[in-house]
């Protein structure tokens, strides 16, 4: 489609009114809404007719004062909440955890001695001599056995609940 004098003039007259590029280019026909703005900068047409909604201000809204809001308001978060504070009565009983296995010192596993079917639960801290892994024989296709595969794998709703802390 070809810019002729007569689409520039009618272009300009949509504009001084005050319609939006879109609406242009449908009266237009044959042209997109990017291609009437791309004129509209070449011609120079910046100045548009303002809407009686633009020139008055908006209302500001009235926000009551801190001191008289509920205290729930107060401490209200957003975004990242790892060290939103948590309050006595929004901390549910935790269940008793689940007692760690003991493996006799001759089962346990190293990383050199650890094989495909053999549990691999790591017990202890990594940088400490006693550091091992439960070495037990797995249950399944998971490399854990029957009593780590319950730790590892728990319902959605339990870890979710597990993993509520009280920062105080």
């Amino acid at each position: 489609m070809a810019w002729n004098d007569e689409r520039v003039e009618l272009l300009k007259k949509l504009w001084a009114d005050g319609l939006s590029a879109s609406q242009i280019a449908g009266r237009l026909g044959g042209v997109t809404r990017n291609a009437v703005i791309g004129k509209v900068h070449r011609l120079g047409l910046s100045g548009r007719a303002t809407s009686s909604r633009s020139s008055s201000p908006r209302p500001r809204r009235v926000q009551a004062p801190r001191q008289h809001r509920a205290p729930s308001l107060l401490f209200g978060t957003r975004g990242n909440v790892a060290l939103k504070p948590v309050y006595e009565e929004e901390i549910e009983p935790q269940p008793a955890p689940i007692e760690e296995l003991y493996i006799p010192p001759a089962e346990r596993a190293t990383i050199l001695t650890l094989k495909e079917a053999m549990c691999r639960w790591p017990i202890g801290d990594p940088g400490e001599e006693e550091f091992h892994f439960c070495g037990r024989k797995t249950s399944g296709s998971v490399p854990y056995c029957e009593h780590h595969a319950r730790l590892a794998y728990q319902p959605a709703p339990s870890r979710r609940r597990d993993k509520r802390v009280a920062f105080g």
